[in-house]
Formats: structure tokens, C-alpha cells, sequence
């Protein structure tokens, strides 16, 4: 199959990209977690604060402070059992147990890996993994790599003036083992909602952040030690307390590094670890879609163009000035809930839209090496939603139009039967829920400026305005679920996005919930 075939079908008819007769083995599943094996390793205090507002003053963190960053971004947070099959015609009930993290992920199967390179004090310099079970760093590489990193990152950013710099990976067997090809649809939203968190975790400590989507796959996965048929860096972000390192450009004579030159420099190293499934099978398509995209040069990095935002000509319906909205991070992390059947109908008020909206939005804008620092660009993502019992509001199809605050009619009337019908699991009830949010993005995921890394981009962007949503609307006191098991064509259709070249990447209702009947234990002191 050829891999636009592939991608096209992954987005429009997954049967056709899925493997056939596809059994999962769940007794040989791997962990949701990477464990090293014979590496030094240096312990976090398990006393991580409950709240986290915005620092004002900037301050250079010590390893408590990282401890306390990383748990936010990506720790253990929440260990959860539920019955399904709850059917009083059931004669047995299984029990569901999962480990949950602050950033939600497909099946809470957690395909991505954390790195991270740190020069702080207490702390011998170097590369390390993040140990999600432990709550510890594992010591990888000793020695100062400013310069490999900088120009492995195309000499676009001062790696010597950042404290850290963090490495998303993903490792290919940790959700194909469940969802087959799917998964590299997955992999991409999955990494986007750890960016989407991690960039929000940030600014509440004061930390200065930019993420890099080009950079030498194989000389920064030779750095970690990666196979790249296991796994994979997706993105690169530096962090420090200095505002004024950033660069999407680079110096034009500094650009001309290969990855084959900077791996010539470190030696290659292999540390053991370990992810419990004994039969790993074969996954050929997302290795391929990982080797055509990597960049073997700087000089392949690209800027896309800047565009004018397509509005809809329909009406405008103009939104309540709000306040931008403060939050506690730490408590709207808590708060985050996936409801299933669990929403209830509640009227949803203009003040409660506008805030979600804006809120989402506004905290998605960040430093990216995919735009000209000197051009105004909109985002390459962007919402649509459909609306129904919203105080004031026609129930209809509307595109939120960002800049003007306000919403434009696109299709009016009540969507919720056509959007059900639209569900490949009939696992959430959309009849009960009041907000219906779609991220949309171009079809050709700027393949022509990105070439297939594009789609993975578009993908992580996607996730990272998702996560935004689910934070606002957690700290508003509703829940939202992430679906992919929708039809994009439907929703393409009421949004009319086939005109302007757009689809739907995403399906997130948002809405009033009831509590569910499940044990759930918070992992923090």
C-alpha cells in the first residue's frame, strides 16, 4: 500500500489501513512505562506540591524542581479499577485497572518516552530518561552536549543558555500491540497532548520553552540511544529562564550539518531495558512512515508560509469579553475527566463558551520553528464545534473565528443524532451533550513545504490544542472526551470543509457529567 493511500485511509476508512484478523494478546502486552536496567539512577522527592499557580519571578530550578515539573508533565498521578460489562444479565464482571497520568492518551496506553538533557546543580551533566514508574531519572550519557544538540537542532536556538532541553519520543509497540496501524495516528495526537501539557507546566514555573519539530532524527535518537526501529524522538523543546535564545532561522552557514557527521562524534551506546511483551511483532508501515520522515540535513528544514485564516461567510455570532482565565493547574490537572455515558444535558452558558474558547486558544500560541518569527501566522489548527441548549445561541454548526472572538454560522439546526450516527462505539452518548468540538486542520498536511513528517506535525498540533481544551473546560468544572471513532466525511460535511481544503482532525464533546462508579486513588502526598 502506498503511504498516501495509507494516510488517507487512517483518516477516512481505518478498515482499509488496519491489519486484517487482528487479535490483541493482552496477556503479553507491554508496560505503559520503559524500565532501564544497570544505569545509575538519581531519586525525586515524592513531595510534590497540590498547587501550581504562575510564578512571576523566573528562577533557575534545582533537581526538586524538575522532580516536581516532570511529575506534572508526565508521572503517575491516578490508580483506577472499574467494572465493565455492568449488565445484570452478566454472569461475570471484568475488572479494569490503568495508571493514569495528567495527559490522557489512547487506551492510557502511553506510547510516548520522556528525555531529558540537564545542566543543573547537584547533578552530574547529561542526557537522561525520565523513569515514570520510580519517579526517577536514569542516567544515559555523562558530559555536556550544548554544541551536538544545538546543531543537530539546525543552530536555531542557544542550547548553552537553557538549564534543559526535553526529548519526545515514541515508541512504535506500545499502542500497536492494541490498535495495529492505527497507532500511528495515535502515536502523533498522543505526543502532541504530552507537548500540550508539558508547554501549560512550564509557564506555571517560569520556564522559557519553543518546540522543534525539524532536527536530525538519527543523530538526536544516536544521542539517546534509540532504535529506530523501536522508537523515535517527535520533537525537541528547550527549556530556560532566558526569553531571548530563540531562533525559527538559523544562521544559513550554520546549517549545513548532517546527522552522519554529528553520530561520528559519540560513541554509540545500547543500555538495557526492558518492556515486558515476549512476541513483539512486525510493524512495517510506521517504521517506513518513520525512516521517509526523518531529515538527514539541516538544510532540509522549512518554514511554511504564512496564510490568512479561511472564516466562514456566515453569520457572527459575537462572544462575552472575558477575563483571560486563571486557573490552578494542579487542580484543573486533578479535575480532567473522559466522560463516557457519563454526560448529563445541562445548558451551557455564553460566559462558560467564551472562556473555553478563549482560554484553548489563547494558551495554544508558542514558539515553533515551523513559522518566521517576524510574520503574523494564524494556527495551522483551528475549532469548529456544534452547539446545542448554549444560553443565547441558535443550536447549529459554527466555526470560532479566534481573532474576533466570536462564532460564525455555519450549518444551524441539532446535530446530535447525525453526529451519533457518525460513531463507530456507541461508548458516549452525544444526545447528552452540549458541546461538540472538532480541531480541523488542512487535508494535505502540508506535505508539499513538510513532506510526510507533516502529517505527524499536524497530528501533535492537534493534540497539543486538545490538551488545551480539556484543561480549560477541567477548570470549568466539565469534562471532555477525545474520540477518533467518528466519520471525518460527516463532519466535513456540516462544517462545509471540503471548499477550503480542510477536514476534521479530532472529535472532543465537552460537557456537565455525573461521577462514575469506580475507585480512584490520587499518587501524591
Amino acid at each position: 500500500m502506498i503511504l498516501d493511500e495509507f494516510l488517507h485511509n487512517l483518516h477516512f476508512d481505518i478498515d482499509k489501513a488496519s491489519i486484517p484478523n487482528w487479535e490483541v494478546d493482552w496477556e503479553d502486552g507491554p508496560l505503559p512505562y520503559k524500565l532501564y536496567r544497570g544505569l545509575p539512577v538519581v531519586p525525586f522527592s515524592l513531595e510534590v506540591p497540590l498547587t501550581l499557580e504562575e510564578q512571576k519571578q523566573p528562577l533557575l530550578p534545582d533537581l526538586c524542581n524538575v522532580g516536581h515539573f516532570l511529575w506534572y508533565v508526565y508521572g503517575l498521578t491516578q490508580f483506577s479499577q472499574s467494572l465493565i460489562n455492568m449488565d445484570s444479565t452478566e454472569i461475570k464482571a471484568e475488572l479494569m485497572q490503568s495508571k493514569r497520568r495528567f495527559a490522557p492518551s489512547g487506551g492510557a496506553l502511553y506510547p510516548n518516552e520522556l528525555y531529558v538533557y540537564l545542566k543543573i546543580e547537584d547533578l552530574p551533566i547529561g542526557v537522561y530518561h525520565y523513569d515514570v514508574a520510580h519517579h526517577r531519572l536514569v542516567l544515559l550519557r555523562e558530559g555536556n552536549f550544548d554544541s551536538y544538540i544545538a546543531r543537530a537542532l539546525g543552530n536555531r536556538c542557544d542550547i548553552s543558555a537553557c538549564f534543559g532541553t526535553v526529548f519526545v519520543s515514541t515508541m512504535f509497540w506500545k499502542n500497536f500491540f492494541k490498535y495495529n496501524n492505527f497507532a500511528y495516528r495515535l502515536q502523533g495526537l498522543d505526543a502532541g497532548v504530552l507537548i500540550g501539557q508539558l508547554l501549560e507546566v512550564s509557564k506555571r514555573f517560569g520556564f522559557e520553552s519553543g518546540v522543534y519539530f525539524q532536527f536530525l532524527d538519527r543523530a538526536i535518537n544516536h544521542l539517546l540511544g534509540l532504535s529506530e526501529q523501536e522508537e523515535s524522538v517527535y520533537a525537541v523543546i528547550p527549556l530556560s529562564v532566558e526569553p531571548t535564545i530563540w531562533s525559527a532561522n538559523g544562521r544559513e552557514m550554520d546549517r549545513m550539518v548532517s546527522s552522519a557527521e554529528l553520530c561520528q562524534e559519540l560513541k554509540s551506546i545500547e543500555p538495557n531495558h526492558y518492556v515486558r511483551s515476549q512476541r513483539v511483532k512486525e510493524y512495517p508501515m510506521l517504521t517506513k512512515l518513520n525512516e521517509v520522515s526523518m531529515l538527514d540535513s539541516t538544510t532540509n528544514f522549512q518554514l511554511i508560509e504564512a496564510k490568512e485564516n479561511v472564516i466562514s461567510d456566515g453569520q457572527a455570532v459575537s462572544l462575552p469579553h472575558v477575563e483571560r482565565l486563571s486557573y490552578d493547574l494542579g487542580s484543573a490537572c486533578r479535575n480532567r475527566f473522559s466522560p463516557d455515558m457519563d454526560f448529563i444535558l445541562g445548558k451551557v452558558t455564553q460566559v462558560e463558551l467564551a472562556n473555553l474558547l478563549q482560554a484553548a486558544t489563547d494558551s495554544f500560541l508558542y514558539r515553533n520553528d515551523l513559522e518566521a518569527v517576524y510574520q503574523k501566522h494564524e494556527p495551522r489548527v483551528s475549532l469548529n464545534l456544534c452547539l446545542y441548549n448554549v444560553e443565547g445561541i441558535p443550536n447549529g454548526a459554527y466555526q470560532y473565528d479566534s481573532t474576533a472572538h466570536a462564532l460564525r454560522q455555519v450549518h444551524l439546526g441539532d446535530h446530535r443524532l447525525l453526529l451519533q450516527s457518525g460513531m463507530s462505539l456507541y461508548n458516549v452518548n452525544l444526545l447528552q451533550v452540549p458541546l461538540c468540538i472538532h480541531v480541523t486542520g488542512v487535508k494535505d498536511y502540508y506535505k508539499t513545504t513538510l513532506g510526510y513528517r507533516g502529517y505527524r506535525i499536524q497530528q501533535m498540533e492537534a493534540g497539543m490544542l486538545v490538551q488545551r481544551l480539556l484543561l480549560s473546560a477541567g477548570a470549568s468544572g466539565m469534562g471532555g472526551h477525545p474520540l477518533l471513532g467518528y466519520d471525518s466525511n460527516l463532519c466535513d460535511e456540516i462544517y462545509k470543509l471540503e471548499p477550503q481544503g480542510k477536514t476534521s482532525l479530532i472529535q472532543i464533546p465537552i460537557g456537565p457529567y455525573r461521577h462514575r462508579p469506580w475507585l480512584l486513588g490520587g499518587l501524591s502526598s
